[in-house]
């Protein structure tokens, strides 16, 4: 029994109380003040469950690129919620995800782990048969261990099926998309053809409330509503769990195409309607930052903002940019899984900082987990603990040799030094509208395929940009990021070097 329940009942047995409150008061208001006072007594002792915790909210965008925030450069709207955040906390400027796509990215946030490990390859779709294994722990059963209430609002991702589904992962509750928002029989591409040849590619889209299907055929009135709705849920999270340590995963489903806005941001932005979605999303992370300020949990909260990789680029007007760097989603270079990444935790994360410390996405957990007096995961994980970076330590360097950036099925496509200066690119294909414009009003325009012949290096300390190979110049780089290839496959394998070799 806490302090709390102790004193308790210490009062509900006393003489002296007993006495006053039946002189004042009918016999009945015994027993509801006895009520009343168990629960205070039960909130008190929630309160008491690892004190010292933080909470920890993270917000996770889909398909919003590097320059797609108002301190990394966006135009033709406005982020004020997200600047103040970042002038509160630290902006990271080498933030990378583990795969530039959707399940894959998600997987490496939520497990540790290279996704390939387990066989998370790209996107998993409405009749995928695999998702996230039992035997993996997430992130929410990580902070379990330390009795936090855990949710996630928005989008999964890893899996359908019930067994995959986030309620058998850690958290405790779930509202949002299985899956991606364009996976309907309305996605952009599908508009032109009959309603039944529509449905031969994507089912309905659900939207879930825990394990139950709440809403079987989500329109695109409901997605007008999912940023709104989804804060709202957040919100009601944390009034709900302000006096325990929490876990909020705030995953929305934009700005991933096709993009939705509810009426009191649509047409708002001289950037059309990719700006109003925008503008929605940082006025939910205000609302979020504002529930944790009038519950005066700011001191005690860590929040970290990023998103799962780059731009859409085929879709031009509908994506966004990530500016000056080369390319976007579904690509290994810079554009794909480079993402802008705030965070804040006052008096434990420096505000008004910008870093260029490299991280990955795989970091998170085992640096979470540090802080909070978490075991690590049973099963192997590829993430370390990164905790003196964040923390601004100024001989902090990263504990990592190297980071692998796989894509599609198993394919080894670059190598970075874990200080995140040179990076090698290895042979492979890769998608490019090479200087086109992208799409407009929702149609994607076409990709041309292109393809690295010979390893490339690159300094992205000189060459952010990745445009002049300087592989002849530093053989030894190559040499020592070719043998941490060699790491990579020798740990996860590489479909490449089987198809480089007929």
């Amino acid at each position: 029994m806490c302090q709390a329940s102790r004193y308790s009942a210490f009062i509900m047995r006393s003489k002296t109380f007993g006495r006053l409150f039946l002189a004042g008061f009918p016999t009945q208001g015994l027993a509801n003040l006895a009520f009343l006072v168990a629960a205070v007594g039960s909130i008190s002792c929630r309160a008491a469950v690892g004190p010292d915790l933080p909470n920890i909210v993270l917000i996770f965008m889909d398909d919003l690129a590097y320059g797609d925030i108002g301190v990394t450069g966006a135009k033709g709207y406005r982020t004020p919620n997200l600047d103040r955040l970042a002038s509160e906390g630290t902006l990271f400027r080498n933030f990378h995800v583990a795969q530039p796509v959707c399940s894959a990215s998600r997987a490496a946030l939520l497990t540790g782990c290279y996704p390939n490990r387990f066989g998370i390859h790209g996107a998993l779709g409405p009749e995928a048969k695999n998702g996230m294994p039992a035997e993996q722990t997430t992130l929410a059963e990580v902070v379990k261990q330390k009795q936090y209430a855990t949710t996630i609002v928005g989008k999964w991702h890893l899996g359908n099926k019930p067994q995959f589904l986030p309620t058998r992962h850690g958290f405790d509750s779930y509202f949002g998309l299985p899956y991606s928002n364009d996976m309907w029989p309305y996605h952009p591409e599908l508009l032109k053809l009959s309603d039944a040849e529509r449905r031969k590619r994507y089912p309905d889209l659900p939207l879930y409330e825990d394990e139950t299907v709440i809403d079987a055929e989500v329109t695109g009135q409901d997605q007008d509503q999912l940023t709104t709705r989804y804060t709202a849920r957040a919100v009601r999270f944390v009034e709900a769990n302000w006096d325990r340590p929490f876990f909020l995963y705030l995953a929305h489903s934009m700005p991933h195409v096709p993009l939705h806005v509810s009426d009191k941001f649509r047409g708002k932005t001289a950037r059309g309607l990719f700006g109003d979605v925008i503008e929605e999303i940082d006025w939910s992370v205000g609302q979020v930052l504002d529930t944790i300020e009038r519950l005066k949990l700011r001191n005690r909260t860590w929040v970290i903002f990023t998103s799962d990789n780059g731009p859409w680029l085929s879709y031009g007007d509908h994506a966004g940019s990530a500016l000056p760097f080369r390319e976007g989603k579904g690509t290994s270079w810079e554009g794909g899984t480079r993402v802008p990444c705030i965070m804040r935790w006052p008096g434990k994360i420096p505000a008004g900082r910008r870093s260029d410390q490299m991280m990955m996405t795989i970091d998170l957990l085992p640096t979470i987990a540090g802080q909070i007096g978490a075991a690590l995961p049973e099963m192997p994980i590829d993430g370390l603990d990164v905790w003196p970076l964040l923390a601004g330590k100024r001989s902090a360097r990263n504990p990592h040799t190297s980071y692998w950036f796989y894509y599609e099925q198993n394919q080894l496509q670059a190598v970075t030094s874990g200080d995140g200066r040179w990076k090698l690119v290895l042979p492979h294909r890769y998608r490019s509208l090479a200087g086109r414009p992208g799409g407009t009003g929702g149609q994607p325009a076409n990709y041309e395929q292109f393809r690295v012949q010979e390893p490339e290096l690159y300094d992205l300390v000189r060459d952010k940009e990745e445009r002049r190979d300087v592989a002849a110049k530093n053989p030894e780089v190559v040499r020592h990021l070719l043998s941490e290839a060699g790491k990579a496959r020798a740990s996860l394998g590489d479909s490449l070097t089987k198809s480089e070799s007929r």
